[in-house]
C-alpha cells in the first residue's frame, strides 16, 4: 500500500509569499546553474564571497511579514480610505482635472510607456520623443516663447532653476533676485532654499508700492505669477521693460489652460516661462508627480536646464528625433553644468501632451472658456449675496475679504464638503477648473448665503456671460496649429496614434534593460493599481491635515520601513528626484555645520568615478569640489583621499560616494574610508543610486554613511517612466535629522525657514507623493527576506553574466576573487585597434538583436555597464548573452578581414526595415544577417524605426519643435 503524501499546510496554502516568485525571475534550478557556472557552492556563499564582512548587516530588517497581492492592496485600500477628498477650490498651483480615458488606460497605465528609459538611446526612444517634441511645442506655442525644455519637476523647482538661469545668462551684476509677493507661496519658499547657498538675495514685493520701489533698483532677475496665486491678472508689458532697463531678466510662472485666453508671456518681451502642466490631465496625487515646464529666449538656449529633444537625421537622411545639447547636462560637465536635473518628469510631460493633442487648440479653449465662464457666473452670483468679492481681472479664482469671517466661512465650506483657500488670514480664495459643475457653483453660492437667502439661478446666464479678463488682456494669437494637434480628436484616431509611437520604443514590456546604474526592474501590475485610485489620486498637497490621515500613515510607514533598509534615523520623502535628495542632503550638511560655527567648511571631495550629479549638486550648494584618484582597480585611492584631507582639514564638508562603486565593485576599504573623513570633522555622503545591491545585505547607516539618497524608481520598483517620474528621498543619520527639508505651502503665505533650518526643496510636502503607493506595495508584499533575496539574485545575475562573457568582454573591474556587485563593466576598449569598433556600436548592434544597449561610456570611456536586475529570468539574461557573443563573433569577422572596418553590421546598425527592403543591398554581409542574426528573432522582432542618428546634424541644426509635415515624407 502506498504511503499517501503529507497535505500541505495551511500556510502553504495561503502562500503568503506569492510575490517573491512573481518579482524574482530566478527559481531554484536556474540558481543552480547560475552558481555552478560562477564557481559559487550557494547563493549565501557568493554573497559572502563579495560582500565586505566589515560592513554586513548582523541582525535582519525589522519589516512586516509579507502578504499577498490581493492582502497588500486591501490593507492599502483601507489606509488611502482614511483619506477624506473634498472638493477642491483650493487652487494655488492645483487644480482638478479629467484624464481622456483613452490616455489613462493606454499611457498612464500602460507599461509599454511607464516602464521605458530615459531616451539616450536615440534610435530605440522615436515614439517617446515625438510625443516629448509634442511637448515643448505646446509649451512654445502657449507661452509664446522659442524653445522650450521636455520637463522639469515641478513648478517651485522650475522658478528656482529659472533664477539660476538668469543669473547666468544676464549682464547686471547684482545679486538681488525679485519675486512678486503674490507668487504661489511655496514657489516662493523653494526660491527661498536654493537662492541661500549660492549668495542670492531673495527681496519680495507684498504689496504695488514695494513692487514699483524694487523695480526701480538694483537686481538681475524678477519672477511674477500670472495669473497671481490671488487670481489677479495684471498687464506686465511696463514691468518687463523696466527689467530690461536694468539689464534684468524678466521671468513668469504662467498658468497654461489660462494661457490659451490671455497674452502670452512671450509677446510682452518675457525672458523666460516656467509653470506646471498638471492641469492637462495629471491629477492633484496630494502634489505629484507633473511635468513643468521652462521656456526661455533663443539665446538663453545653451544653458537651459534639463532635457532638450531636437530634431535631427538619421543615416538615410530621414528626420529623427534625439536628446539635444548634451553637454549643457550632469552627465558630461559635472561641477560646471547648468543644473543638477536628471530624471525629470517625462511620462507626466507625455500625458500633458496627448492632452493637448486629443483636445486640440479648440478643445482646450472650450474647457478654458467654460472655467472662466463659471468663475464670472460664480462672482456675479456671490455679488448678489452681498459677499465680499475683490473687483479683479481673473481667468479662474476669485478673491474674497471676509475679515473675521474667513474662518468660519471656510469651517462651513468643508461641512458642505469643499474646501476653500484662506489667504493672508483675513481673505478667501476658491479657484475653480475643468472639473467644476453648476451644483458646485450653487454649492459655493450655499456657502457664502445667509439664512433665507434666495440663492441666485443660472437663468441669467444660458446665453453666455462675459469673463473677468479685459480686452486688452485676451490673447488674439493662434496656437497648435501643427496638424498633429488638430487631427487625433476622435478616440479611434488617438488609440492608434498612442500604439503608433508606443510601437517604435524598446521598453520592459519588451526586452531587458541591462542599463548599468540604472536598476530597471519589475514594476508589478499590483503596485501600481492604487496611483489612480481616487483617495489617493484627487487629493490636493494643501488639504488640511486631518483631511490627509491616509497619505500622513502611508508617508510613516514607508519612512520607517526605508530607515530598515538603509539604517537612518530619519527620512524626507519631499524630494521628487535622486538629484534633488543629494542637494536636500548636501544642504542638510551644510546647516549642521552652520550650527556648530563651522560654516566656513565647503570642501565637497568626489573620486574621479562619480556621477555626474555629485558634482553639480555639490555646486549648486555653494560647496567648492576636490576631486579625489582612483587606482587602477578603480577604488578610491585612500592614499590620495588621505593627503586631500590632511590639505584641507578645516574646511572639509564632506565627502561623496557611490556604494557599491560606479566600477561594480564593493569596496573593502569603505569603512576605513568613512573613519577617515570624520577624523577630519567631515560628513559621509553614500550616494544611493546601487542601492539594490545592498537591501538587507548591508546598511549605509550602519558602515559610516552620514547621509543618502535613495532612488524608489530604482531599487523599490517606480517605473522610470521614460525619464521620471522619480522620488529621491533624503536619508539621514539622527544629527543630522533637524536639517531634514522644511514643508512648504503650510500657511496661507510663504514661510521663511527658522535659523539654521533647511527650508523645502519641492513644491509639495510629500514631493511626487501619488507614486509612493508602488514602493509601499514593493515592500509589504516582499517582506525582509524577500527584499535581501532580490538583492542576492541581482548580485547572482551580474556575476553570471560576468562570468559568461569572461572569454569574449573582459569585465573591467572586479573584487580579488573575481566577482563584481550587482553591475559589471565590459572592456571594449581593445577592439578600436583590432576592428574599428567602438563600444557604441556594439549599443547600436544590440538595437537588431532586440535589446537596449547597457550604459554606454560610463563610467569608463569606450565600456558598456551591465546591470541586469533581479527581475529577469534565466532565459532573457541568456538571450542577452548571446546577443553579446553573437556581436563579438560578428566582430572577429572583422578582425579576420573578412569584413571591412568601415562596412560591416555592426556600424550599419541598427538596420530598418525599409532600408532592408529597398534598393540595391550592396553589403558585404547579407540582408538575413542584418535582421536575423540570431534564429530566436524570427519569432518576433523588434524594428528600428530609424537608422543611427546623426548627432552633431542635430547640435548644429537645432529644431526642437515639431517637424513640418512635408518633411516626414
Amino acid at each position: 500500500m502506498t504511503s499517501q503524501a503529507p497535505l500541505p499546510s495551511l500556510a502553504a496554502l495561503e502562500n503568503a509569499t506569492e510575490f517573491l516568485p512573481r518579482h524574482i525571475g530566478i527559481d531554484a534550478a536556474d540558481e543552480t546553474h547560475m552558481l555552478s557556472v560562477i564557481g559559487e557552492a550557494s547563493r549565501s556563499a557568493l554573497i559572502e564571497s563579495i560582500v565586505p564582512r566589515s560592513i554586513a548587516r548582523t541582525t535582519p530588517m525589522d519589516l512586516p511579514l509579507p502578504v499577498t497581492e490581493a492582502a497588500a492592496l486591501a490593507e492599502l485600500k483601507a489606509i488611502a480610505g482614511k483619506n477624506k477628498v473634498l472638493r477642491s477650490f483650493i487652487g494655488q498651483g492645483y487644480y482638478g482635472t479629467h484624464t481622456p480615458g483613452v490616455i489613462l488606460r493606454n499611457i498612464l497605465e500602460n507599461p509599454a510607456w511607464y516602464t521605458a528609459y530615459t531616451p539616450y538611446q536615440a534610435e530605440i526612444s522615436q515614439g517617446r520623443m515625438e510625443a516629448l517634441v509634442n511637448f515643448q511645442t505646446m509649451v512654445c506655442d502657449l507661452t509664446g516663447m522659442p524653445i522650450a525644455n521636455a520637463s522639469m519637476l515641478d513648478e517651485a523647482t522650475a522658478a528656482a532653476e529659472a533664477m539660476t538661469l538668469a543669473r547666468r545668462s544676464v549682464k547686471s551684476k547684482s545679486n538681488v533676485f525679485v519675486v512678486a509677493g503674490d507668487a504661489h507661496p511655496q514657489t516662493i519658499e523653494v526660491i527661498q532654499t536654493r537662492a541661500k547657498p549660492l549668495g542670492l538675495e531673495v527681496r519680495l514685493a507684498n504689496s504695488a508700492e514695494e513692487w514699483n520701489d524694487l523695480l526701480a533698483g538694483d537686481y538681475f532677475a524678477v519672477l511674477a505669477q500670472y495669473p497671481a496665486t490671488s487670481g489677479r491678472i495684471e498687464d506686465l508689458r511696463a514691468d518687463v521693460e523696466k527689467a530690461h532697463a536694468k539689464q534684468a531678466a524678466f521671468i513668469v510662472a504662467a498658468d497654461l489652460l489660462a494661457l490659451t485666453l490671455i497674452t502670452p508671456p512671450g509677446e510682452y518681451g518675457a525672458d523666460i516661462v516656467v509653470g506646471t502642466t498638471q492641469r492637462f490631465g495629471m491629477p492633484m496625487g496630494a502634489g505629484g508627480p507633473h511635468a513643468a515646464y521652462m521656456a526661455c529666449r533663443d539665446e538663453f538656449k545653451r544653458s537651459l536646464p534639463g532635457r532638450l529633444v531636437g530634431v535631427s537625421v538619421d543615416v538615410h537622411g530621414k528626420p529623427a528625433y534625439r536628446l539635444a545639447l548634451q553637454t549643457r547636462e550632469q552627465h558630461i560637465r559635472r561641477e560646471k553644468a547648468t543644473s543638477n536635473i536628471c530624471t525629470a518628469q517625462v511620462l507626466p510631460a507625455v500625458i500633458a501632451s496627448m492632452y493637448a493633442v486629443y483636445h486640440g487648440p479648440e478643445g482646450l479653449q472650450r474647457i478654458a472658456q467654460r472655467v472662466a465662464s463659471y468663475t464670472a457666473i460664480l462672482a456675479q452670483g456671490l455679488v448678489q449675496l452681498g459677499a465680499p468679492v475683490r473687483p479683479q481681472a481673473t481667468f479662474d479664482t476669485l478673491s474674497l475679504h471676509t475679515g473675521d469671517a474667513t474662518k468660519s466661512i471656510a469651517a462651513r465650506a468643508v461641512q458642505a464638503g469643499a474646501n476653500l483657500r484662506i489667504y493672508f488670514e483675513e481673505y478667501l480664495c476658491i479657484s475653480l477648473d475643468e472639473t467644476t459643475t453648476r451644483a458646485d457653483i450653487e454649492l459655493l453660492w450655499k456657502v457664502f448665503a445667509q439664512d433665507g437667502q434666495a440663492l441666485p439661478t443660472f437663468d441669467a446666464f444660458e446665453n453666455g456671460v462675459e469673463p473677468l479678463i479685459p480686452a486688452a488682456l485676451r490673447r488674439t494669437s493662434s496656437y497648435l496649429t501643427h496638424p498633429v494637434f488638430n487631427t487625433h480628436h476622435s478616440e479611434t484616431g488617438m488609440l492608434r496614434y498612442i500604439r503608433q509611437l508606443s510601437d517604435k520604443d524598446l521598453a520592459l514590456d519588451r526586452s531587458m534593460i541591462p542599463l548599468g546604474s540604472c536598476t530597471m526592474k519589475l514594476n508589478a501590475t499590483s503596485e501600481m493599481i492604487p496611483i489612480t485610485w481616487p483617495e489617493f489620486a484627487h487629493m490636493h498637497p494643501f488639504a488640511p491635515a486631518d483631511q490627509q490621515t491616509g497619505y500622513r500613515e502611508l508617508d510613516e510607514q514607508l519612512r520607517a520601513w526605508l530607515c530598515q533598509a538603509t539604517g537612518y534615523a530619519g527620512i524626507s520623502l519631499q524630494p521628487n528626484a535622486g538629484s534633488q535628495g543629494e542637494y536636500a542632503g548636501l544642504l542638510a550638511i551644510q546647516a549642521y555645520h552652520r550650527a556648530r560655527g563651522e560654516g566656513h567648511r565647503n570642501i565637497c571631495l568626489i573620486p574621479s568615478s562619480a556621477h555626474g550629479t555629485n558634482p553639480a549638486s555639490a555646486q549648486m550648494v555653494g560647496m567648492q569640489v576636490v576631486v579625489t584618484k582612483c587606482d587602477d582597480n578603480g577604488n578610491v585611492d585612500l592614499a590620495d583621499l588621505k593627503a586631500k584631507c590632511e590639505q584641507h582639514s578645516g574646511s572639509i564638508a564632506c565627502v561623496m560616494i557611490t556604494y557599491p562603486s560606479t566600477h561594480g565593485v564593493f569596496e573593502t576599504q569603505v569603512k576605513e574610508l568613512c573613519a577617515l573623513v570624520h577624523s577630519h570633522g567631515g560628513r559621509v555622503y553614500v550616494d544611493g543610486a546601487n542601492m539594490n545591491a545592498l537591501v538587507g545585505v548591508a546598511a549605509p547607516g550602519e558602515f559610516g554613511g552620514d547621509v543618502s539618497h535613495l532612488n524608489l524608481h530604482k531599487t523599490f520598483c517606480i517605473p522610470h517612466g521614460g525619464g521620471g517620474p522619480g522620488v529621491g528621498p533624503v536619508c539621514v543619520v539622527e544629527d543630522l535629522v533637524p536639517y531634514l527639508p522644511g514643508l512648504p505651502g503650510q500657511g496661507d503665505q510663504p514661510l521663511s525657514p527658522a535659523d539654521g533650518k533647511v527650508g523645502p526643496v519641492s513644491a509639495a510636502p510629500l514631493g511626487n507623493a501619488a507614486v509612493l503607493p508602488i514602493s509601499w506595495m514593493y515592500i509589504r508584499m516582499m517582506g525582509a527576506e524577500g527584499l535581501q533575496a532580490a538583492t542576492e539574485t541581482a548580485i547572482l545575475s551580474a556575476n553570471y553574466i560576468s562570468a559568461r562573457l569572461k572569454d569574449h568582454y573582459p569585465t573591467l573591474y572586479a573584487s580579488a576573487n573575481g566577482h563584481v556587485a550587482h553591475e559589471c563593466i565590459l572592456d571594449l576598449r581593445g577592439l578600436k585597434e583590432t576592428s574599428g569598433v567602438m563600444a557604441e556600436d556594439v549599443a547600436k548592434r544590440l538595437i537588431d538583436y532586440g535589446f537596449h544597449a547597457p550604459t554606454l561610456s560610463f563610467p569608463v570611456p569606450n565600456t558598456l555597464m551591465v546591470e541586469p536586475t533581479e527581475s529577469e529570468t534565466l532565459f532573457e539574461i541568456d538571450r542577452f548573452i548571446d546577443a553579446m557573443i553573437a556581436i563579438r563573433e560578428e566582430i572577429r569577422q572583422i578582425e579576420a578581414g573578412k569584413l571591412p572596418q568601415d562596412n560591416n553590421p555592426l556600424k550599419n546598425a541598427p538596420h530598418t526595415a525599409e532600408n532592408l527592403l529597398t534598393g540595391e543591398w550592396a553589403r558585404p554581409y547579407t540582408r538575413e544577417a542584418a535582421a536575423y542574426p540570431v534564429a530566436a528573432l524570427r519569432q518576433g522582432k523588434y524594428w528600428s524605426p530609424v537608422g543611427r542618428v546623426d548627432n552633431v546634424y542635430g547640435d548644429r541644426n537645432l529644431f526642437c519643435s515639431c517637424v513640418p509635415v512635408g518633411d516626414l515624407a
